[in-house]
């Protein structure tokens, strides 16, 4: 304890020394020390919360003390008082405490980090494809709930309005620590709109979702890619429009293939083809690293395995289910329409948990 305590005081003199910096004037015609005041400004956000929890902590620490000091006054009403607060001081205690242990977790480097999601049609045909659209609006919603900016990087349309594939960005604060555990295969069961016999059908899509990464963080040479560019297209071959603007690159190393035709423009598709490319390559090379330390790759709530079934969604019972935590809810078209929140809180809290005890808390 006394180690913890030592290590949390060593946090409250970082943050008196970044509110000491970020005191100073900010010359704000240097676009240098403006990128350096903005990085100084949240590493302080960060280590408030710390400090503001560990204040709690002490505070609620002396209350409890006097309090249980109390129980033995020589006036009775005041230490049958002493003992009615005791009570509710030690479990403000425990709460704040365990706040504490989440604050001081290890962080995830890429947590802060944009996203790019891809959305898969997998077995299930042409309602795979419909329920791949679905699952698309469903993120969509949410992403506009919490004010992140979604934009759509690739699409492949089907006739019925479904995808076969939909890759799209999105923007914002913390984006990655909140939807990285939305990699995996998601089952829906469900009557087809395509059947008329009143069948229920068993379909499937696959999610992943890619940190965004920087180019300083993933090398993409020139000499690596080989670029193609052609007409894009429309459900039914219609033309989108007439000039060769749609994107593909190939890098040539690792075989991957990126295609982008949402743009009008080849360059902009270009630059957003590079973008999914730096991810999936940044991701590559993050998935090796989590083989390396198979064990911690167990203890969390998900794999990130894309072959992993990680939620079903029956239509019929109204029901979602995330088999990982075990979580079944009975709310399926409110999920649908993007509240999401319940579920997401519940992979979150219960990464938590398991790292919590992965270090023996």
């Amino acid at each position: 304890m006394l180690e913890l305590e030592s290590h949390l005081e060593e946090i409250v003199r970082q943050f008196e020394e970044l509110e000491r910096r970020l005191s100073l004037p900010a010359a704000s015609d240097d676009p240098q020390r403006r990128s350096v005041f903005a990085t100084l400004g949240k590493q302080h956000r960060e280590l408030k919360r710390i400090v503001d929890v560990w204040g709690e902590v002490r505070e609620l620490k002396r209350k409890l003390e006097e309090t249980r000091a109390l129980v033995h006054d020589a006036d009775p009403e005041i230490a049958a008082l002493a003992r009615s607060e005791i009570k509710g001081l030690e479990s403000g205690m425990e709460d704040a405490e365990h706040r504490l242990q989440i604050l001081l977790l290890p962080k995830d480097p890429n947590d802060e980090k944009n996203i790019i999601m891809e959305i898969r049609a997998g077995t299930g045909g042409e309602e795979a494809a419909l329920f791949a659209a679905n699952l698309f609006r469903a993120y969509a919603r949410y992403a506009e709930s919490q004010g992140w900016k979604l934009e759509i990087l690739d699409q492949h349309v089907t006739g019925l309005g479904g995808f076969k594939e939909i890759v799209f960005s999105v923007e914002g604060n913390a984006v990655y620590s909140r939807m990285k555990f939305e990699s995996g295969a998601h089952r829906v069961q469900r009557v087809p709109e395509t059947e008329t016999g009143g069948r229920i059908h068993t379909s499937a899509v696959t999610v992943a979702v890619l940190p965004e990464a920087e180019e300083v963080e993933v090398e993409v040479r020139p000499e690596d890619l080989r670029i193609d560019v052609y007409r894009s297209t429309g459900p039914g071959g219609q033309s989108v429009n007439t000039t060769d603007s749609a994107v593909r690159i190939t890098h040539i190393p690792t075989g991957l293939v990126v295609t982008c035709q949402d743009e009008k423009s080849q360059l902009k598709n270009k630059v957003k083809a590079l973008k999914v490319l730096r991810a999936r390559l940044y991701d590559q090379e993050l998935n090796r690293q989590q083989e390396a330390i198979s064990s911690t790759r167990r203890e969390q709530v998900g794999t990130g395995d894309r072959s992993e079934r990680i939620r079903t969604y029956n239509f019929p019972q109204c029901r979602v289910t995330d088999h990982r935590i075990g979580l079944t809810l009975y709310k399926l078209d409110a999920v649908m329409e993007g509240d999401l929140e319940e579920i997401i809180k519940s992979l979150v809290r219960e990464d938590q948990l398991r790292r919590l005890k992965s270090l023996g808390c």
